[in-house]
Formats: C-alpha cells, sequence, structure tokens
C-alpha cells in the first residue's frame, strides 16, 4: 500500500514537470505576441503531420538515439561524457575517410559500408579514450578534457573539408563529395529514412539495456558510480571500469557518427554531429538512467527538432522554442526531483 502511494507521488511529481516546463514555454510565447496553442499544433503538425513529416522525426531519432544510450554508460560511471560532440565528429571522419579510400575498389558495397560503420565506431571510441586518459591519468575533469577535444574534432572536420578532401577545385562549406548511391545505407523508396538506421538504435538500446540491467560489468559499473572510493576499497579496478565506460559510449557516439554520413548526409559535413551529443545529454538526465525510457523521450525531442521548422514558416516565429521547450523540461524535472526528494524524506520522517 505505501510502495503505490509512492509510485503515484512519482508520477504526480513527473506530470507536475511536465505542466511547468509547458507552463514556462506558455509564458514566452504569450510575451512572444505568439498564440501559444497555434504554436503547439504547428509543432506537432510539422513533425507527425503526414508519413513523411514522421520518417523525417525518426532520421534524427537514430542518431540521438544512439548518443543518448552511450552516455547511459558514462553515467552509470558518474561522469559527464560532454566530449560526445566531438567523438561523434570523429566517428564521422573515420567513416568518410574509409568510403573514400574504398568507393573506387571492387569490393561489394556491403562490406565496404560495414568497414566504414565499424571504422566509425573504432574513431569514435578513440576519441572518447582520449578524454578518459586525460581524467584517469592526467587529473583532467572529464567536462574541460571533452570541451576541448570537441573543438579540436571540429577544427578537424574543418581542416579536412577544405584541405586534403574538398571537392575538385574548391572548398566548400557544404561539406566533401557526396558518395555513389551505392555506398548508402538503404533508404525507403522517396523518404529519408534508412530503416538500418532504427533498426541500429534499437539493438544498441536493447545491447546496452542488458549490460547495464543483466551483467556482472553493469553491477560494478553503477558501484564505482554510487560511490568510487568504496568501490576501490571493495577490489573493483575503478580506473579500468570508467575507461571501458567511456570507450562504450564513444563507440556508440561513433556509430552515431556513421549513421550521418551513410544514411543521412552521404559525405562530411562541418556540423556533421547536429548537436545530438548536447541534445542526447539532456535526453539522458531527464530518463535517470532508465534505459527504456530514452526511446519514447528520444523520440519525443526529435519531434521537437522537426516540428519547429514550421514555426518560422507559419507564425513568423525562431525554430530555436523547441530548444526552450526543451531545456525547460530538463529543467523542471530537475526541480521537481528535487521537491520530490524533499517531499518524501518528510513523509517517512512523519510515518
Amino acid at each position: 500500500m505505501q510502495r503505490n502511494k509512492f509510485q503515484w507521488t512519482n508520477i504526480a511529481f513527473q506530470l507536475g514537470a511536465v505542466a511547468l516546463a509547458l507552463g514556462f514555454t506558455t509564458l514566452v510565447l504569450i510575451l512572444a505576441d505568439a498564440p501559444p496553442l497555434e504554436a503547439y499544433k504547428n509543432l506537432f503538425v510539422g513533425s507527425f503531420g503526414s508519413i513523411k513529416k514522421f520518417t523525417d522525426v525518426l532520421v534524427a531519432w537514430a542518431p540521438l538515439m544512439l548518443a543518448t544510450t552511450g552516455l547511459l554508460v558514462t553515467f552509470t560511471a558518474g561522469l559527464w561524457n560532454i566530449g560526445i560532440e566531438g567523438q561523434i565528429t570523429l566517428g564521422a571522419i573515420f567513416t568518410t575517410g574509409v568510403l573514400r579510400v574504398l568507393q573506387d575498389s571492387s569490393a561489394p558495397p556491403t562490406l565496404i559500408l560495414t568497414l566504414a560503420i565499424l571504422s566509425g565506431m573504432v574513431g569514435g571510441a578513440l576519441w572518447a579514450a582520449l578524454v578518459g586518459a586525460l581524467k584517469t591519468f592526467g587529473g583532467v575533469n572529464e567536462i574541460f578534457g571533452g570541451l576541448g577535444m570537441n573543438f579540436v574534432a571540429t577544427a578537424l572536420t574543418l581542416w579536412l573539408i577544405f584541405g586534403p578532401w574538398k571537392r575538385p577545385g574548391i572548398g566548400s562549406m557544404s561539406g566533401t563529395e557526396p558518395f555513389p548511391e551505392a555506398l548508402w545505407l538503404p533508404q525507403i523508396t522517396s523518404l529519408r529514412l534508412s530503416i538500418w538506421s532504427v533498426v541500429i538504435a534499437v539493438a544498441a538500446l536493447i545491447c546496452i539495456y542488458i549490460l547495464l540491467k543483466g551483467t556482472y560489468f553493469g553491477l560494478r559499473l553503477k558501484a564505482v558510480g554510487r560511490n568510487m572510493r568504496s568501490s576501490f576499497i571493495l577490489g573493483i579496478p575503478t580506473w579500468q571500469y570508467m575507461m571501458a565506460s567511456f570507450l562504450v559510449c564513444g563507440a556508440l557516439a561513433g556509430l552515431a557518427g556513421a549513421i550521418q554520413v551513410t544514411a543521412v548526409y552521404h559525405r562530411l559535413i562541418p556540423s556533421i554531429s547536429s548537436g545530438y551529443g548536447f541534445l542526447g545529454l539532456l535526453v539522458a538526465m531527464l530518463v535517470n538512467f532508465q534505459a527504456l525510457w530514452t526511446l519514447p523521450v528520444a523520440l519525443f525531442f526529435a519531434a521537437l527538432n522537426i516540428g519547429s521548422i514550421q514555426l518560422p514558416i507559419v507564425l513568423k516565429l525562431d525554430s530555436s522554442l523547441s530548444g526552450v521547450l526543451q531545456g525547460a523540461l530538463v529543467l523542471s524535472v530537475i526541480i521537481m526531483e528535487g521537491v520530490r526528494q524533499r517531499f518524501l524524506k518528510a513523509a517517512r520522517e512523519r510515518s
């Protein structure tokens, strides 16, 4: 009975967080002289108004899911992998490099794509390993190390696009030369979506769910995240587990970068990460380490991103409104979680 009461209390606070976020966003819209209901309607129609729009949401959802799923691993280990943006970028760079080397070979396209995607995972893992090494052996906080590596990854991308990999005769912000269609992940006819990207994202979520919930590795990783000193005293090799979490997260981030190259843009562009690393941080905080909730919450955030394209067209509003709603939602959840903890503590003391 008491347990059910606390469950309903948790649901009430979660709904309160959503209401608080919507209230804040509504206030922003009113101050901007925009009709709130019309804005929310256009966000919905822009995301789910047709099959094409919904598949566009799934195009954004797949790399966002991969980034968020990877972050669940580092979050479990008590680490803030802010460098995930750079890891997505390095995954895209490694994928592009392999495709460029093998595109003129006689190897089957399926083999080339497989090698390119695996190379993307290796690239992301190596970039994450550098952040982990700075943290483990250099004493550099992973937040600062990750941010620094993000800048380096961006600079490396621009150098490649305007230097060694530039289009014949010119360097263009539109990116490198597009790859032939045979080296794209198969897409649904007349749509941008590759079913393979969705399958890969769901498979990654299942693997990470099993890893964190049903393995000895996941149990030890949680122990390291909860109390690293106590874990070390109990004989858990803490730095090895921290490095392992970086490698797993980096590999999934690199996979997201590989998807961006092979299924979305079909080339390397300057902003290849599309901000999915930072957006994944918001999703990961919102789901509070619960892997299965990643799927619907990431879909919601992807829908906001795609639906916001309607706002400048219909209401002359800036598309950054979706960012306001996303940020407000995360902030509201954090605030309500603090209130919930205090409420439950007071209720336990009374009983």
